[in-house]
C-alpha cells in the first residue's frame, strides 16, 4: 500500500478533518527554533553504526508530533515509541494490559465511571513528575485543544477527576465497553503539563515531552533521532538508541535496505518489492518478518444510488467476488481473504460472507440479478471508484471488471474510476459514488470499531436511508433500526460472551444486507538485516524501537 493510503487510514470517520496535507508538512519541518533539537554524536544518523544503535528507514513521513493532534499512522508509530499510556497491548494480542495505570479500571454498576490507580515514581522527559494532574492535564488537552482524533474522547467522556494524587476517575457520557482499549490509542499518552497548554489549537508539531523510554533528540526533515531516556521507570531498551531515515519512495527504500544502509525497513513497499525482499530472506539474505494487520479492505455498495438500491444487486455482487484471484492478482498473495467486515484479529468474527455467498458464486449472482429484473438487454451497470494515490486498489478494481466482463455474460457490468485522493474522501460522504473500494485503520482495537463507524446513523429512514452518521462518513448510506439497538447493546455489555453474540448478530444483518463487501486483511511486512533481532510489530501495526537490538 502506499504511504498515502497509511495517512489517511481513518478517512471514513474524519472526512471533516481533511486539509492540505502538503501546507501541514512544510509547517511541521519548517518551523524553528526547534527546542529538543541536539547535535547528533559521533556517527550519522543517516547509516547503520556500530555504538548499539539501529537505524531504521521509511516512507511514512510524520506530520506532526504532537500526541493530541496525531491521527495518522506515520506519527503514531513515533509518539507510541517515545511514550506511556494509561493501558498498552499485551505482545501479539488484542489484550491491554496496564502501563501507567497499575491495574484494570474499576467500573461503576452502571458502566459510567471508571476508576484508575496509576504508578508512583515516574518523570517526563523534562523531570516534571507524573501523577494523577498530568494525566487529567493530558486527557483534557486531547479533548479540547481539538485535533484530528479528539472525537475518540470527546464524544464519549463527561469529566476527567483526580480523588487523589495517584488515582483518575474518569466519567463517561454513556456506557461503552471498549474504553480500556481506547486509552490504550497512542495519542491518549502522558505529556509533561510543563510543556504543552490547553486551548482549541495549541500544538507542538515539533517537540515531544512524555515519559517513554525514548526523548526526542534531533527532528529534521528527513531523519529523526531517538535517544534512550535514562530515567525511564521500566525496562529500558535493549539498544543504545534509533535513527530514523525518512526515505522519499520505496523504490529508495527498497535500495537503501538491499545496500546494507539500514538496518530494519517498514513502512512501505509495494508489494513486488515486499515479495522480492521476501525471496532474499528465503535464501538466507537477511530477514523477512510477516505479520498479521489488523486493516481491513472492503467494497462500499451505495444504497442511494441505482441499481444498488437493489437488494439483489448488492448480494449478486456479493457473489461474485473472487478473494483468492484479488489476493493473488492485486496484492502477490500478501493479504488474507476477508469474510466479515470485522477482522480475525478477533474471536468474534465469523466468515458469514463465505459461507452465503462464497467466491466466484457467478450462476448465483446471475440468478439475482434475474429476479431483479436485470438481462443481458437490461444489464446492471454499476461504477467501482478508487483513489488514484492507490496501485494495489487500482489493480484490484481491474481485476473485478475483467472477473465481470469474462464470468456475467453483460447481465452485470462494472465501469472502474479513479479520482484524486483530497476529492475522493470528501466526496465519498456526499453520496457521489456508486460504489467505491477501500482500507480501513482502527482507531483503537476492539470490534466496535469495525461496526459502529460504518452501521450507526443518528438520523435517517428505511426510505432515505442514513442522512447523518457513521454509515453516512463511509458512503454506504445504510440505515437499520435494528442495527443501531444491537450497536449500542454492546457498546453497554461487559460481559464478553454476552457481547460476542450481538457481534454475531450483526455480523449476519451485515452478510444479509451487504452494505459492505469484506475483501481481504492485510498482512504487515517488516525486513531486518541479519543480526539484528526481536524485530516486531505491536497489534496496530507499529514497530516497537525498544526491543530491537544487534
Amino acid at each position: 500500500m502506499t504511504w498515502f493510503s497509511l495517512s489517511v487510514k481513518r478517512w471514513g470517520r474524519i472526512t471533516q478533518f481533511l486539509s492540505l496535507f502538503c501546507l501541514c508538512l512544510f509547517l511541521v519541518v519548517s518551523c524553528a527554533p526547534r527546542p529538543q533539537t541536539t547535535t547528533p554524536p559521533s556517527g550519522s544518523v543517516n547509516s547503520p553504526t556500530g555504538d548499539g544503535r539501529i537505524t531504521i528507514g521509511t516512507t511514512a513521513k510524520p506530520r506532526t508530533l504532537d500526541p493530541a493532534d496525531t491521527y495518522e499512522l506515520a506519527s503514531l508509530g513515533l509518539v507510541f515509541n517515545m511514550s506511556d499510556r494509561l493501558y498498552t497491548y499485551e505482545p501479539g494480542s488484542t489484550e491491554i494490559k496496564p502501563q501507567l495505570a497499575t491495574a484494570l479500571p474499576k467500573v461503576s454498576q452502571d458502566g459510567l465511571t471508571y476508576t484508575i490507580p496509576l504508578r508512583q515514581g515516574v518523570v517526563f522527559h523534562d523531570g516534571t513528575p507524573f501523577n494523577a494532574q498530568a494525566m487529567a492535564f493530558t486527557i483534557n488537552r486531547f479533548i479540547q485543544n481539538k485535533g484530528k482524533p479528539s472525537f475518540l474522547l470527546g464524544d464519549i467522556v463527561d469529566s476527567v477527576k483526580t480523588p487523589s494524587e495517584y488515582e483518575l476517575t474518569i466519567k463517561l457520557k454513556k456506557p461503552f465497553a471498549a474504553f480500556p482499549s481506547l486509552l490504550a490509542f497512542p495519542g491518549v499518552c502522558a505529556v509533561s503539563p510543563k510543556a504543552y497548554e490547553l486551548g482549541a489549537g495549541k500544538f507542538k508539531p515539533n517537540i515531544f515531552v512524555g515519559t517513554g523510554p525514548y526523548k526526542l533528540g534531533q527532528y529534521g526533515t528527513d531523519s529523526i533521532r531517538f535517544d534512550v531516556f535514562d530515567k525511564y521507570w521500566g525496562e529500558k531498551p535493549v539498544n543504545k538508541g534509533v535513527n530514523l531515515q525518512i526515505q522519499t519512495s520505496p523504490v529508495n527504500l527498497f535500495n537503501a535496505f538491499r545496500t546494507g544502509a539500514i538496518d530494519v525497513a517498514y513502512l512501505s513497499l509495494q508489494p513486488d518489492q515486499n515479495r522480492s525482499l521476501e525471496e532474499g530472506g528465503k535464501k538466507g539474505d537477511w530477514q523477512a518478518i510477516a505479520a498479521q494487520g489488523s486493516v481491513v479492505s472492503y467494497l462500499v455498495l451505495n444504497r442511494n444510488q441505482q441499481p444498488l438500491d437493489k437488494l439483489e444487486v448488492r448480494q449478486a455482487i456479493a457473489s461474485i467476488i473472487d478473494r483468492p484471484l484479488l489476493n493473488e492478482r492485486a496484492l502477490l498473495g500478501q493479504a488474507d481473504p476477508l469474510y466479515s467486515m470485522i477482522p480475525t484479529t478477533f474471536n468474534v468474527s465469523q466468515p458469514l460472507f463465505k459461507d452465503k455467498y462464497g467466491d466466484a458464486s457467478f450462476d448465483e449472482a446471475k440468478k439475482l440479478l434475474t429476479t431483479a429484473g436485470f438481462s443481458k438487454e437490461n444489464p446492471a451497470k454499476v461504477q467501482i471508484w478508487y483513489p488514484s494515490s492507490s496501485p494495489t486498489r487500482s489493480l484490484a478494481a481491474q481485476t473485478l471488471k475483467s472477473l465481470v466482463d469474462a464470468k456475467m455474460d453483460g447481465i452485470l457490468q462494472f465501469e472502474v474510476t479513479q479520482a484524486e485522493g483530497p476529492a475522493f474522501f470528501k466526496d465519498i460522504s456526499k453520496g457521489l459514488y456508486p460504489a467505491a473500494l477501500l482500507d480501513w485503520y482502527p482507531d483503537f482495537l476492539d470490534p466496535d470499531n469495525y461496526v459502529q463507524p460504518f452501521l450507526s446513523c443518528d438520523k435517517g429512514s428505511v426510505a432515505k436511508g442514513c442522512e447523518d452518521g457513521g454509515s453516512q462518513t463511509q458512503g454506504s448510506f445504510y440505515y437499520s433500526e435494528a442495527i443501531n439497538k444491537l450497536i449500542d447493546q454492546q457498546r453497554k455489555e461487559l460481559n464478553p460472551e454476552a457481547r460476542q453474540k450481538i457481534f454475531a448478530e450483526i455480523q449476519t444483518q451485515v452478510a444479509n444486507d451487504v452494505p459492505y463487501v469484506p475483501l481481504w486483511q492485510s498482512k504487515d511486512y517488516v525486513f531486518a538485516r541479519n543480526g539484528v533481532n526481536s524485530v516486531q510489530l505491536n497489534p496496530t501495526q507499529i514497530l516497537v524501537y525498544q526491543t530491537i537490538k544487534k
